[in-house]
Order: C-alpha cells, then structure tokens, then sequence
C-alpha cells in the first residue's frame, strides 16, 4: 500500500502542475482571444472569406468554424459545431470530411501548453491545417464517396455573444475564464490515472519488456505513444513534460513526433468526437481512414523538418 501512495502522490502532483500552472495559464488567453474575436464579427468575417477556398476539400462555412476551434480552442470543442451541423441538415458526406478534419489536425489544449516543452508551435498548425485538409479531401472525394450529399436547407450563422463595449468585451473574457478553467481542471483525474499508471508500468517492468519487444522504435517514442493512443492527448503531453524535465527526449525530438502524437486521432477522442450526434457517430469509418492520410502527410513533414 506503501508503494501505491507513493506511486499515487507524485503523479498527482505532476498532474495539478500541468493542469494549473501551464495548460490554464495559455487556455485563458487563447480562450478570451478567439471569443474576443467571435463577439467582434472578425470570426464570421474569416469563415465566410475561407469557405469558397475550403468547399473542393468538403468543407462548408460551419467545417472551417470547427478547424477554427480545435486549432485555438481544445480537440472537444468542434463537438458543438458538428452537432449543429448534423441539426441543420448537412449531408453526411460533408459530415465525415469535418469530422476526418478535426481528427486528424493538432488540438490546441496540447499544442500551445507544449510550447513551454520545446515544440514549434507555429510550423505545427501550419502542417496541421494541410494536414486537416488532406484528411477532409480524402474523406469526402474517396473514402466517403458513396455516402449520401443530400443536404436540407443549412443555415451557417454563427450565433454568439457580442462585445459593443467595455462591459461586453469584460463578460466574454470572464466567459472565456470560466471555461478555460473548466477544461484544465477536466484534465485532472485523467492526467492522475495515466501519470500513476505510466509510473507503475515503469516500475512493473513493462515498458521496458515492451521497448526489448519493439527495438526497431525509438525507445523515447514507445511511452508517450502507448499513453496517447489509449487515453489521449492531455495524457500524452503529461508524460511528454515528465520526460523533458527529466532529460529523457529533447526539443527536436518533441518536434519531430509532433505529426505522430498530436492530434485528436485516439480512443477518448473519437468516443468524444462522435457523441455529436447519430450521424456523426454514423460516417466514423470514413472520416478515420481520411484521417490516417491527413496524420501520414504530417508525420512525414514533421520528421523531414525537424
């Protein structure tokens, strides 16, 4: 029992550090920027300027809404987005290609924090948007080509808060303060439960039988991979802070892993993702095989430019 509180405490402590002290810290401020910039009408004015560009990817006025958020917001905030657009009667097509987008882009509850690790966060959205489209392409021109294109009549208004003057603009930030801190402290209890359960794998011995198992991987690369794929990003950048403290991986390698470990693409994420809606939860194949490109294309770049 000794041995458990002992494994239990300092993955606890590790968890509240990163939840409190970097992920709330950089949710706040980018939180109030992109909602400041939603109340101001610079948001609408954006949407309507991408969507002639995006429509050959499959994209519609609300999909460039939901790339948007998942880039400057979190990986869970696009679920709003995509059940309204299932409400309003876009086409399942269109549904699996926003779908793939968002999946296969890099969230930023985990880019902006791992700044603070060494990662590049400019060249990461700028691959990760190519990467977006990529996946939306693939999603809607093939994988989900013989899924249905009959829309009803959408609506694409974007319905928010405005910010007319000093008041306004006070309550969207107090908004966008009561929802950074309540994605940080979600964080938590699944930050404790993998850091505890990375911790006694290491001292059970089976990270290292899997790293002998597996030698033609980069032993730093196994963790962080294995954490992320089963219990998602948040838990991923955990261990990824715990091995940059303690001298495990570098900069460069958090950089060139970047394509591969950051993105919505894992069980957490898409049992998330697809609780938008029936519909949504409907064309999961397709988007998930046009997100398998999307994350190719940036795991290549990312490693050739790292």
């Amino acid at each position: 029992m000794n041995s458990l509180i002992n494994t239990i405490l300092p993955a606890g402590r590790a968890a509240v550090e990163l939840s409190l002290f970097v992920l709330l810290p950089v949710m706040v401020v980018m939180l109030s920027i992109m909602r400041l910039l939603e109340a101001w009408g610079v948001m609408d004015w954006l949407v309507a300027k991408l969507t002639p560009v995006l429509r050959p990817f499959g994209l519609t006025g609300l999909g460039v809404f939901a790339a948007l958020q998942v880039s400057f917001v979190s990986y869970a905030a696009p679920v709003a987005t995509l059940a309204m657009m299932e409400q309003r009667g876009t086409s399942d097509r269109h549904l699996a290609a926003t779908f793939a987008m968002v999946l296969a882009m890099a969230q930023a509850n985990a880019v902006f924090p791992m700044g603070t690790m060494g990662l590049q966060v400019v060249p990461v959205m700028l691959i990760s948007l190519l990467g977006g489209l990529v996946a939306a392409s693939t999603a809607y021109h093939l994988a989900g080509r013989s899924l249905s294109t009959a829309e009803q009549f959408i609506d694409e208004t974007l319905r928010h808060p405005v910010a007319e003057n000093a008041k306004g603009v006070l309550d969207v930030i107090n908004r966008a303060g009561a929802e950074a801190l309540k994605i940080a402290l979600g964080t938590i209890p699944m930050l404790v439960l993998a850091l505890t359960a990375v911790a006694a794998l290491r001292q059970g011995g089976a990270i290292e039988a899997l790293t002998r198992a597996l030698p033609f991987l980069d032993p730093a690369l196994i963790l962080p991979t294995f954490t992320k794929y089963l219990a998602g990003g948040t838990a991923m950048m955990g261990v990824i802070d715990e091995q940059v403290r303690s001298g495990q991986i570098t900069a460069s390698q958090v950089n060139s892993w970047a394509g591969l470990l950051i993105h919505p693409l894992d069980i957490p994420g898409v049992a998330v993702l697809m609780a938008a809606g029936p519909r949504v939860a409907k064309v999961w194949k397709p988007a998930v095989l046009g997100t398998l490109a999307g994350i190719a294309l940036r795991s290549g770049l990312h490693w050739v430019l790292a």
